[in-house]
């Protein structure tokens, strides 16, 4: 990552990328991290097999909706 993030912001974002509502460009648009940033911070804090499941739940919804993540 090019910049450090507080734990609020990380926490910020994981809570958003968590959220089936929300797409990768919201994320960007408001904490400035590329979609691949997002996931390196959610492998890093999620457990290994819920960062399984969530990857596997966005590329789902992703691959049903285009406007999502």
């Amino acid at each position: 990552m090019t910049r450090l993030l507080s734990p609020a912001q990380i926490s910020e974002i994981v809570e958003m990328a968590l959220s089936d509502h929300v797409s990768f460009a919201q994320i960007s648009a408001q904490h400035k991290v590329t979609p691949d940033e997002v996931k390196i911070i959610m492998r890093t804090e999620l457990k290994p097999g819920s960062y399984r499941a969530w990857r596997k739940r966005v590329r789902d919804f992703g691959d049903r909706r285009a406007h999502y993540k």
